[in-house]
Parts: C-alpha cells; sequence; structure tokens
C-alpha cells in the first residue's frame, strides 16, 4: 500500500487529502485514481503537476515499495 497526498486544488477536487492505496507503481496509482475519479485522474495528468515519491520529486513512472509515500503537487504560482 502506497500513502497518497494531495495538495491545494487538487485536494479540494478530490475531497479527500491522504489515502492508502494498493498499486504497484506511479503509473498504476494514477490509472486506479482515473477509474475512481475520472476529473481527479484528468487533474493529476495535467500541466505543472508534480509527483513526490518519498519527498523527492520524481519524473515518469516509477516502482512502488510498500509503505511508499507519493504526494501529488499542483503547480506553483507566485512571485
Amino acid at each position: 500500500m502506497a500513502k497518497v497526498l494531495l495538495f491545494g486544488p487538487l485536494r479540494d477536487l478530490a475531497g479527500w487529502r491522504e489515502r492508502e492505496i494498493d498499486a504497484a507503481s506511479i503509473a498504476g496509482l494514477k490509472a486506479l485514481i482515473a477509474a475512481e475519479d475520472a476529473r481527479l485522474g484528468e487533474a493529476l495528468g495535467g500541466p505543472g503537476v508534480q509527483v513526490a515519491l518519498d519527498q523527492a520529486i520524481v519524473r515518469g513512472d516509477r516502482p512502488l515499495a510498500a509503505g511508499a509515500e507519493v504526494a501529488f503537487l499542483p503547480p506553483m504560482s507566485g512571485g
């Protein structure tokens, strides 16, 4: 099981901040979330959304070890 965290507008869209989801990879995790909530799945693949695996930003698909923490971070703004 991976601990999944959502922040900012992603959290608001989903209606939850933290969940445990059983997935073997980040791509599999996204697919499971999209199957449950198409709008959230689309938002997770949107421009500027970053993925942190165990508190390190990653790109592309990665395998998930038991107890992994996956955070989806919305695009940052500011100046």
